[in-house]
């Protein structure tokens, strides 16, 4: 009873800090962030060649083994693209403790009921954000192929590496960001902006508008990461109707018993 009763004090108090309260610990969070970053990245720049090799396997399944190089024009840009490599893994290294010191910083906010939808929303947040970048990276090929052979016969391609991992890592982030989709639609329909039945009858639409904003956003500009992108997209909004319908409904038999007991207890 006592370790209950100081571990609520302890959250009451986190939750009534002042806006100065707040910024020190916001900066309290970044710093560890940005430590967990630091060290990650020192693996990550040693661990370089590996890293570099796995980003270069799209092209080099192209291109075949032997001739599977990327060029530099001046004396710093291998120093610096190693600089960036580093960060970019570090970041991703790290993003466990990110994640937990971001989940520090709000959940003393939180109601009980706001923490229980929390904890899966980030969970299938991640675990959608990771499948849309493997999507992304098994599309790659594809993609390259496409645009190398819209170039004609007559152009040789040589890539820097500062272009080919800056659009293969857009094209990752792009298709993380569009699988959270499902994520977004579900929490309007818990919120009560839209409904499963407006969703459905909005299908068409959505559809198209689907495709349309893809064409127009996508950075690679090729069908083949239209399509991959596109496609579960769409059944993404089928899925999400379905969550919403699921929810709302188990929502909807709680609520008349958690209101008799209200009333009982009044």
């Amino acid at each position: 009873m006592v370790d209950r009763s100081t571990r609520e004090e302890k959250l009451r108090s986190k939750s009534e800090m002042t806006f100065l309260e707040h910024l020190a610990e916001l900066r309290k969070r970044l710093a560890i962030s940005i430590v967990a970053v630091f060290i990650a990245g020192i693996f990550a720049y040693i661990a370089y060649n590996s890293i570099l090799d796995f980003f270069l396997s799209p092209y080099c399944s192209i291109v075949g083994g032997n001739h599977c190089n990327l060029y530099v024009t001046g004396p710093l840009d291998g120093f610096a693209l190693r600089i960036k490599v580093s960060l970019y893994g570090g970041i991703v290294l790290a993003l466990p403790v990110i994640l937990w010191e971001l989940w520090r910083f709000v959940t003393p906010g939180l109601h009980r009921k706001e923490k229980r939808y929390a904890i899966p929303f980030i969970i299938f947040s991640l675990a959608l954000f990771a499948f849309g970048a493997f999507v992304a990276f098994l599309t790659f090929p594809h993609a390259l192929r496409f645009l190398s052979g819209a170039a004609g016969p007559h152009l040789k391609q040589i890539y820097s590496p500062s272009s080919y991992l800056n659009l293969l890592l857009l094209l990752m982030v792009a298709f993380g960001v569009a699988f959270e989709f499902p994520v977004l639609l579900v929490s309007l329909q818990l919120a009560g902006v839209v409904t499963p039945k407006r969703l459905s009858s909005f299908r068409r639409w959505a559809i198209v508008i689907i495709f349309t904003a893809d064409a127009i956003f996508i950075p690679s500009s090729d069908p083949f990461s239209l399509f991959a992108m596109a496609i579960p997209m769409v059944l993404f909004y089928e899925i999400a109707i379905l969550i919403g319908r699921v929810v709302l409904r188990s929502k909807s038999r709680v609520s008349p018993d958690t209101q008799t007991i209200k009333s009982d207890s009044s």
